[in-house]
C-alpha cells in the first residue's frame, strides 16, 4: 500500500480477534492519519442496524478520506451449530448467517464505497472463507455458512466491476484468514493440523501483507492468507 498518511483506514468489526489484530497493526504502522476501530462494544456500530452504518460513515466523511476499509466481522456458531446434512436446515440459522456474512457488509460497502478517494489507490476488503468457494466444495455441509460466505463473495465481485468504473485504482477483495485461534473457530479447532492454527496477530499480518500486494486486476477475488487466489 503506497503512504496513506494523509488518509484513514477503517477497521469494521474491531473488537473481535482478527479485528483487533488488524486495527492494532494498522495505528502501529504510523501510515495513516487516523485509524477508526468501530464495533458493537467500542463506538455503538451495529451491522444489523443500517442506520448506525450510514451515521458512521456520514461521522468518517468529515475527516480524511479512507485509504482502506476492512470488515473483518463474521458468524459461524453462536447459538447454532454447523450443519452436517441438509436434514439441520433451518430458516432462522439460514438468515441469521445471511444477515451477518452477507447483508452487513453489503451495507458497510453502501455507505462506506462513496468515501473512498477516486484519484488513487483504495481498497474494501472483507473477511470471507475458503469454503464460501462453490468451485472448491468436496465436502457439503455446514449450509447456512457456505452459503453465506459464498452470497458475500458474489456481492465483492459486483461491487469491484461497478466500482472500478468510477474508482479505477480501487481494488475490492475477500480475504481467507486461515484457521485462527478466535472464539469462531474455537468449537472446531481439533483436527487442524500442526502449524496451521493462527495467531490472530499473525493472520493479521499476513492478510495485511496480500492487501499490500493486490492491484485493481484482482479486483473482486478472494484470497487467501497466504496470497493465493481461491476459486469462486
Amino acid at each position: 500500500m503506497t503512504d496513506s498518511r494523509d488518509q484513514a483506514a477503517v477497521v469494521i468489526g474491531a473488537s473481535g480477534g482478527i479485528g483487533a489484530a488488524v486495527a492494532g497493526q494498522l495505528e502501529a504502522s504510523g501510515r495513516f492519519a487516523v485509524v477508526h476501530a468501530l464495533s458493537r462494544a467500542g463506538t455503538g456500530f451495529d451491522l444489523e442496524d443500517e442506520a448506525s452504518i450510514a451515521a458512521a460513515a456520514a461521522r468518517l466523511a468529515e475527516g480524511p478520506a479512507p485509504a482502506l476499509v476492512f470488515v473483518a466481522t463474521g458468524v459461524l456458531h453462536h447459538g447454532y451449530e454447523p450443519e452436517r446434512s441438509w436434514r439441520a436446515l433451518d430458516a432462522d440459522h439460514l438468515l441469521r448467517d445471511f444477515r451477518i456474512n452477507a447483508v452487513g457488509p453489503a451495507l458497510v460497502a453502501k455507505h462506506f464505497l462513496p468515501l473512498l478517494p477516486r484519484d488513487r489507490r483504495a481498497v474494501f476488503a472483507a473477511l470471507s472463507a475458503r469454503v464460501g468457494s462453490i468451485g472448491d466444495n468436496r465436502l457439503g455441509g455446514w449450509h447456512s455458512y457456505r452459503a453465506s460466505k459464498a452470497a458475500l463473495n458474489m456481492i465483492l465481485r459486483n461491487l469491484a466491476v461497478e466500482l472500478g468504473r468510477s474508482h479505477p485504482q480501487a481494488v475490492v477483495a475477500g480475504l481467507h484468514p486461515g484457521t485462527v485461534d478466535t472464539g469462531l473457530s474455537a468449537p472446531f479447532q481439533k483436527g487442524v493440523k500442526p502449524g496451521k492454527l493462527f495467531t490472530a496477530e499473525h493472520s493479521a499480518e499476513r492478510l495485511l501483507a496480500v492487501i499490500d500486494g493486490l492491484t485493481p486486476a484482482d479486483s473482486g477475488g478472494v484470497f487467501a492468507w497466504d496470497g493465493a487466489r481461491i476459486p469462486a
